[in-house]
Order: structure tokens, then sequence, then C-alpha cells
């Protein structure tokens, strides 16, 4: 076909695109940003709810863009209306905002590059398609479903490559005459590339993270505009990421298979490519098969986004975790900068996994401790005031009631060069201090408590009554010892191990019989501080309430 045919056909079949890729190029200019700064994309498709993995790949677009002073923007890829469920839009906004993995702009966020959602941008594509058809770079393709169905089965009885590709490609040179034929029928076609690839050839490619890489050429004739026409994932995501200026693409590695027709796509058009860094999986270990799989949202609660804030895991708490994934140093360098943020590491590609990374709900777990621990305990009552607002409305009326209280027990042990770290979610705190609310306590009825020792309920009594609450923690517990050495006890636990047939016990078990009487357990945070927040009168009437249990 002639250039003069080539320019008939392209305005025969898009008789409404009156823009050049000239227009485009104008609209869309370079961004002004320094150099070195990264503009990256998360492109999500409203197929479905969002999970770990799609928090993880929002999440290293964000890092990365953020520390180097570049963009971070959101694309909603809604080419394949047919698996778009409703709300899919707003659930994915939604969960980016409240897991404040926020885009610099996109859908919902603003922009001078949009718009940021794909079914929006339908003429921009075709714009180009014509461009391509133009330069004998594509062609319509009037192929049925019937005859490609035929042709697949033809292909697998042979053990050929599967698609359309050379002899196969049926329609590829019709003249124009044919095609004008095919119109007046009112045939049905896609719109393929007409590739110049060699499957015995190959392409390197250096990833980010899994470093070089060859693959060969692609030489099927992917489809670029559907029937109907807007445009497949393959061809959208190339023209998007061109006008949208992206510098780095970063997505699973599932799509490296894709990489081939993605870089011929982009040098077809005369684009220069973004460099891509494909990112391992996050994977688990089967407790059924014992074999090693992607997180399922199915099998996996914690795979789901929703699952993080039911369970009241921090925000930067799961920040934390995710930043382990990103880089294998992250951890190490956290723990021992008490006073930095995520904002203050330097993330780098070549420590990013490039295996699958297992997810470890013992280490997120841990994570999630560290940073209650870091937490004062105002802090750490706000933020659970915020999540029962939405999740233990009858806790949280509690809170508020009992509010210089819970500060203070959430305060316990808070200065030392050791924090406590009894407390990896939110929820957590109702489980962990129910003893710190009078009527919650007396609800439980010393439920946690389950040991079965029986406590000198008079002995207790007795020391009570000559508790000093206003005296320092060393002081109390000298004069404790000195309580129990009177009473026939060891002031401590080595002298009752030395001669336990001298003593009725050591000062651990008064105080053992101290904590369970006024906390309903046997470990609690500093018994001084809880008793001091109690005061004599609580602590009485807590004694007269273990004195009912043990008499049941």
């Amino acid at each position: 076909m002639t250039e003069k045919e080539r320019i008939e056909l392209a305005e025969l079949l898009f008789p409404n695109i009156d823009k050049t890729r000239e227009y485009y190029e104008e609209m869309y200019p370079e961004r002004n940003l320094p150099e070195g700064a990264m503009v990256t994309r998360y492109g999500p498709s409203p197929t479905g709810s969002v999970h770990l993995g799609n928090l993880f790949s929002a999440f290293c677009d964000m890092v990365y863009a953020r520390q180097s002073n570049g963009v971070f923007f959101l694309r909603i890829e809604d080419t394949d209306q047919k698996r778009a469920v409703e709300g899919g839009i707003e659930n994915i906004t939604g969960v980016l905002k409240g897991f404040d993995i926020t885009p610099t702009e996109g859908y919902g966020f603003d922009g001078s590059y949009g718009p940021y959602k794909q079914s929006e941008r339908t003429e921009i594509y075709q714009t180009y398609v014509k461009d391509l058809i133009i330069k004998g770079l594509a062609y319509p393709c009037f192929m049925t479903e019937e005859e490609i169905a035929q042709i697949r089965e033809e292909q697998e009885i042979n053990k050929v490559q599967i698609g359309i590709y050379g002899m196969y490609a049926v329609d590829r040179d019709l003249s124009l005459e044919e095609i004008k034929e095919k119109l007046a029928n009112n045939e049905e076609y896609v719109i393929r590339l007409k590739s110049p690839g060699d499957p015995n050839k190959q392409i390197e490619i250096v990833d980010l993270i899994k470093g070089k890489m060859k693959l060969p050429e692609r030489n099927l004739d992917d489809i670029l505009l559907k029937k109907d026409g807007t445009p497949t994932y393959h061809f959208a995501h190339v023209i998007d990421d061109h006008l949208m200026h992206t510098t780095h693409v970063i997505r699973g590695d599932e799509w490296v298979s894709s990489l081939p027709l993605h870089i011929q796509l982009f040098e077809l058009l005369g684009f220069t490519p973004p460099k891509y860094a494909h990112i391992a999986p996050i994977t688990i270990k089967d407790s059924e098969t014992g074999t090693i799989r992607k997180l399922s949202k199915r099998k996996d609660p914690w795979a789901g986004a929703k699952f993080y804030e039911e369970s009241g895991i921090p925000i930067e708490a799961l920040h934390l975790y995710l930043a382990t994934i990103t880089n294998t140093n992250f951890e190490e360098w956290y723990l021992n900068n008490q006073d930095k943020t995520i904002k203050d590491f330097e993330f780098s590609f070549d420590k990013q996994a490039i295996g699958g990374t297992s997810f470890d709900e013992a280490k997120l777990n841990n994570l999630c401790k560290t940073y209650f621990s870091r937490k004062s305990g105002e802090e750490v009552y706000n933020e659970t005031l915020v999540y029962t607002e939405k999740f233990d409305k009858e806790y949280n009326k509690l809170l508020k009631e009992n509010k210089e209280d819970m500060i203070q027990f959430l305060s316990i042990e808070k200065d030392g060069p050791r924090p406590r770290k009894d407390i990896a979610k939110y929820s957590d705190v109702k489980e962990e201090f129910s003893y710190a609310i009078d009527s919650m306590f007396e609800d439980e009825f010393y439920s946690k408590y389950d040991g079965d020792k029986t406590y000198d309920i008079e002995l207790i009594k007795e020391y009570v009554e000559g508790l000093d609450l206003d005296t320092t923690n060393e002081e109390w517990f000298n004069a404790t010892k000195e309580f129990a050495s009177s009473h026939g006890y060891a002031a401590s636990p080595k002298d009752y191990k030395k001669n336990p047939d001298d003593y009725k016990g050591h000062v651990g078990d008064i105080c053992e019989a101290i904590r369970v009487m006024i906390t309903g357990r046997t470990k609690s945070p500093d018994l001084f501080s809880i008793m001091k927040i109690l005061g004599k009168d609580r602590i009485n009437n807590r004694i007269e309430l273990y004195r009912k249990y043990s008499n049941k």
C-alpha cells in the first residue's frame, strides 16, 4: 500500500480524529523537575479490592519519587470495562488516602497531565494509531473469533508459536480496495500492530532490580485498538507513560514477559522508554501444601488492605513493614535509628529483593510493637481514640470518660532505655489495659487470670494499709522487701532459693499477689506505677473483688 493509500485509509478509519500527535506533544510538555527527579506512576485497574501487593507497589512508587523530589501520580487503567467493578475506582483512591500513600497528582488528586483515567483518553490513543497506520505500522484486522480459534487449534497441533503473526496474519497485507469492501459490508475489525520483530533475535534490557535480561523480540501482531475503538492496556500505557513523562516504571515481575512488546511499542512510536524496575511478589508458605505461593485475598486475611485498618495496625507501622520489603537493609537501619523516620532513609533499587519476598507476620508484629514503643502515652491514647471511633464505639466512650487515667497507664515504662512493647495494634489497647478502667475490670472479674494459686488476702490488706504511694519506685520496693522479711518471706528470690524451708515464699510472691488482685493477671507493666494511678481506695476495692472471686 502506498503512502497516499495509507493516508486515505487512516482518514477512512478515523474521520473524527482531526488532531495530530504533535498537538499532544505540545499539550503535555516536559516536566520542570530537578535533575535526577523520578516520575513514577501507580496504574491500578478498578477490577477488585486493593490488596497488600497493590499497596507495596504504590508504596515503592511513592518513596522513590519523594526522595528524588519527583512526582508520583495515580492513573486509573480502566481499558477493560468488562472486568471493572462498581465502586472500584473510589475504593482505590480511598485506600491510598486511608493508608497515607498519597500521589503528588493524578485521578482524584489534580494535576496538569490528565485526564488520569484511560477511558477518558480514547481520542489520544486513536490519534497515535492513526499515525501508525499512515506509517504502515498498523492495520485493520477483520478476523472473526471463530477464525482466530481455528488458527490457534492448528498452531497447537503443529506445536508452533500461538498468536497472529506471519502467515497467520491474514489481513496484514489487504489492499485498500479489499479493506473498503469489508468496511462496506460492516465487518467488525480491530487495529493490530504490524510487528517487525524476529523471535530468533533478542533484546537486552537492564532492569533496575533484576539487572541485565535478554528476551526474544516480539513478533506478534498485537491488538492496539479493540472493536469498540478503545485501546488495549499495552498500547494505552505506552502512550500515557510517554505523554505523562514517566521516568521509572515500578511494577510486579509478572510484567517481565510483556517487556518485549512494550519496548517495541516505544521504539515504533519514536518514544524513549522509561527505566523499568520489576519488584518481586509477596509470597507465603502455604500451610496446607507447604509450597510457596503468592498472597491470596481468599486464603490469607492479611492480604486485603481492609484487614490492616480493621485490626488497628497503624498506617505508619505498615509503612515500616513495606519499607523492609522494599529494601533489605531498612529494618536494621530503623531499629538502630530511634530518632529517624522512613523519610530519612535512602531507598535503593540495588537493595531490593530479586526473588519472592515472604510475608512475615512476626516481623510485622515486631515492627508494630517498636512503633508503639516510640510513641508517648498521650499519642497512643489519641490514635486509639480515632480507631475506636470507627470500630469500637463502646470502648471509645469509656476511653473518653477515663482519659486522664488511660494516658497515665499508657505512659508507664515509656521513658527508659527499653520502652514497653506490649501493643502491636490499636485493638490491643483494650485487651492489654482492660484493668485500667474500673467498670471493665469488674466485668471481667478476673477472667484474664489463668493461674491456680490462692493468695493471702489479709496479708495484702495489711500491706496496702502501710503502703506509701508518695515515694520513688526504689524506695517503694525497699519498703516492700522489709514488709516481706517481717512476715516470714525472703527479701529476694535468691535468698529463698538457697533456703526454701526457712521462708513462706519471697518478695516476688507478694508482688505477684498484689498484681493479680489489682490487674487480674500475673504479668503487667510496672506494678508500683499501676498502684500510684489507682490509689489506695481503688486498690482496696479490687482486693475485695478478688475476695469475692476466691470465694465463689
